[in-house]
């Protein structure tokens, strides 16, 4: 049994990392200042129906704020002594609505908030495993993305507090490796989708989604050609876990994904065939957003030569899940 805390912890990735843990026997504090996230949710109802609150914690902190970070650590040790042997950091919001309408906040809790995360492992002895995002390589000019690629990124754009904020992000915690040997790893992630999804959240699946089964035209942007590879969430989750259970660090970002591109015109029309039986797909085109990359890749070479990792759940099967969970969300 291990200590576990993770930041984000009401979102969609930090919801399945929690309750992940939880199921292994492993006693977590959850921390997430709901930003981008509901109290309500119904993963979070999920969480408090299938466990003991004497073994979790779930609580409303804004990492960018040590001190109350650091309350809620000492509370957690009280009823569950020990220190944090693993962090997740993934803190912070990823849908592009959202973030550039808090793009200030969006910045600081990848910055500051990412400083916080790493000095309360630097003293607690903890693994970290941050998440960063392809959105750090910008558009790309170079197609799959290797973790080598330094990408092309507008550093002033509406998208960079986002992605130059992560750019940031991954800059400190390999400062905390090299400087305080802080065991901290660095996954980039891709596209990824599945249930605990904000329907909301303003990203394609979730946008086509809820628009096929609210009778609505999918709404694709410029023609509909520019590329995306899109990852189920427990594909993800192994990933993620493998890299936390790694007998030594990598030393370098792991881009985690699926290398299987697809168009949003053909995203569209496999949501729509899914929902409505039906071949053809009723589309509205709107003029293309600034800063929107036209294609999405990521090379997986590092993730399978590191932890044996490709994903393997194919798009079809992994969207008639989420199409289910979504259906349930709207009652």
């Amino acid at each position: 049994m291990s200590n576990v805390l993770i930041t984000g912890a009401a979102g969609f990735l930090g919801s399945h990392l929690m309750l992940h843990h939880l199921k292994k026997g492993d006693n977590v504090l959850g921390l997430d200042n709901y930003s981008s996230s509901k109290r309500d949710s119904r993963h979070i109802k999920l969480l408090r129906e299938l466990y003991s609150p004497d073994r979790y914690s779930l609580c409303d902190v804004d990492i960018t704020e040590y001190m109350d970070v650091m309350w809620e650590v000492d509370k957690f040790n009280a009823k569950c002594p020990g220190k944090f042997d693993l962090i997740y950091n993934f803190a912070c919001p990823a849908s592009p609505p959202r973030y550039q309408e808090i793009p200030v906040e969006t910045l600081l809790t990848c910055t500051v908030g990412t400083a916080n995360i790493l000095q309360l492992a630097k003293q607690n002895g903890s693994i970290v495993v941050h998440a960063s995002t392809s959105e750090v390589y910008g558009d790309p000019i170079v197609s799959p993305q290797p973790e080598t690629y330094r990408g092309n990124v507008n550093s002033y754009g509406p998208r960079s507090c986002y992605d130059e904020g992560k750019r940031g992000a991954e800059a400190l915690c390999y400062d905390y490796l090299h400087k305080y040997n802080v065991d901290v790893r660095v996954v980039r992630i891709f596209n990824t989708y599945g249930p605990h999804m904000d329907v909301g959240d303003g990203r394609v699946i979730s946008n086509f989604i809820m628009q096929a089964l609210r009778g609505e035209p999918l709404t694709i942007y410029g023609h509909g050609n520019q590329t995306r590879s899109f990852c189920y969430v427990d594909d993800l989750i192994n990933a993620i876990t493998s890299m936390a259970s790694l007998k030594n660090n990598p030393g370098t970002p792991v881009n985690i994904g699926n290398p299987g591109e697809f168009t949003m015109k053909e995203l569209a029309e496999k949501v729509s065939r899914l929902i409505h039986k039906d071949p053809k797909t009723n589309v509205k085109s709107l003029p293309m957003p600034p800063d929107d990359p036209a294609q999405r890749c990521p090379d997986i070479t590092l993730a399978k030569k590191y932890f044996d990792w490709e994903p393997r759940i194919k798009l079809e099967d992994g969207l008639t899940r989420t199409i289910e969970w979504f259906r349930g969300e709207l009652g």
